[in-house]
């Protein structure tokens, strides 16, 4: 442990890969959506109609807080080219003749195009847009039926014969930042411990220096392991820990169930972390070669955790593969502990299939061994 500590604290690149990337990630995801979904997506408005009624619904798409019009134009490729160049990430068309096709009762077709090159921004920018178009419609007939003399009260059931009431379970406020920040930080977390675990093992083998490591260890691999991730164990449990505080106390996310499960599955994920670390450098005993597929399997883990994309809906082969990813199980540990409150069995499978990582780890030993002792990293 002290030959590592005064390894950890000759390189900085230890401390700033770990400490420093968790706090800028932190920093940046916290305050990416402050107000817990995109606000303010830049969209163009191409008027063709120039009438009142085209510019008052202008003036109430700019006062959504999800849209900002940034152009305002009578001509389409003026605002197609700002879509081109990323200015903007929808376009809002008035066609000409829309109000003389209103009062006619001509039923006028009000066409927007969004680029999912950007998917949160024109997906944001859609559903803003087609909010506008029912509002705009459902005011529409809301004056025709008082102009011929129907009540309030028969003219909304005329409108919306049917009211939906929409209950988001767990998230009323319908916070994206408490599906997606909970899960990519702590999958942040896990990349650090894995690529951290492979350098420091690694590292070993690419300088020659593993005899030394095994002397200060008195050759037992099992002690020469403990001793060189003790100390960046510490590190990543209080990371842990601090993400598990500022998510839960301080940001106010919310956990309906047990906050000490919630907790423990932090710990036992970041141990999967290590373990997959170990068996990754056991596996392949080449420090580029780790740390290529290291990087390779933590990435894939944001998509195969299913917090974006929904593990049912995979291919069976892909579905498969998400149980070799630790984040996944992690994922099914907060959604059965902060969001849905359920039974503790749903929490200890998961738990469980993490321990397994710790298991495999052990069956790389004589492998890593192996290679600690013969040295045998490639010169070239």
């Amino acid at each position: 442990m002290q030959r590592e500590l005064h390894m950890m604290f000759a390189r900085p690149l230890y401390l700033f890969a770990s400490v420093g990337v968790m706090l800028l990630s932190t920093f940046f995801f916290l305050t990416l959506m402050r107000g817990g979904t995109a606000e303010n997506m830049p969209v163009a408005v191409v008027d063709l109609d120039q009438t009142t009624i085209s510019r008052r619904l202008i003036h109430e798409m700019q006062a959504t807080p999800s849209v900002d019009i940034r152009l305002v134009t009578n001509a389409y490729p003026e605002a197609r080219l700002a879509m081109q160049q990323g200015h903007i990430y929808g376009i809002f068309v008035i066609p000409e003749g829309f109000y003389d096709d209103l009062v006619s009762l001509k039923r006028p077709q009000l066409d927007f195009y969004v680029t999912n090159a950007y998917t949160v921004g024109g997906n944001t920018a859609y559903k803003q847009m087609l909010t506008m178009v029912n509002l705009t419609s459902g005011a529409f007939q809301r004056e025709v039926l008082r102009k011929k003399g129907f009540t309030d009260d028969v003219i909304m059931h005329r409108i919306q014969p049917l009211t939906i009431e929409g209950h988001m379970v767990a998230n009323p406020w319908g916070n994206y930042s408490v599906y997606l920040v909970s899960t990519i930080l702590p999958g942040i977390l896990g990349l650090i411990c894995l690529m951290l675990t492979i350098f420091a093992i690694g590292y070993e083998l690419k300088m020659q220096t593993s005899h030394a490591w095994l002397r200060a260890a008195g050759s037992n691999y099992t002690v020469a392991m403990i001793g060189k991730l003790i100390p960046y164990t510490v590190i990543y449990l209080i990371l842990g820990l601090g993400c598990h505080a500022i998510l839960y106390r301080f940001a106010g996310f919310p956990v309906y169930g047990n906050h000490a499960r919630l907790l423990f599955g932090m710990v036992l994920f970041i141990f999967a972390m290590e373990a997959l670390g170990i068996t990754l450098i056991g596996l392949l005993p080449t420090l580029r070669d780790a740390l290529s597929i290291g990087a390779l399997y933590s990435m894939l883990g944001f998509s195969l955790s299913g917090f974006t994309y929904p593990q049912m809906s995979m291919l069976p082969p892909v579905r498969a593969l998400t149980y070799m990813e630790p984040l996944r199980h992690y994922y099914l540990i907060y959604v059965n502990e902060a969001l849905m409150a359920g039974p503790v069995v749903n929490t200890i499978r998961p738990m469980l299939a993490l321990t397994a990582f710790l298991l495999v780890s052990l069956l790389v030993a004589p492998r890593l061994c192996n290679a600690l002792i013969n040295q045998n990293y490639p010169l070239k």
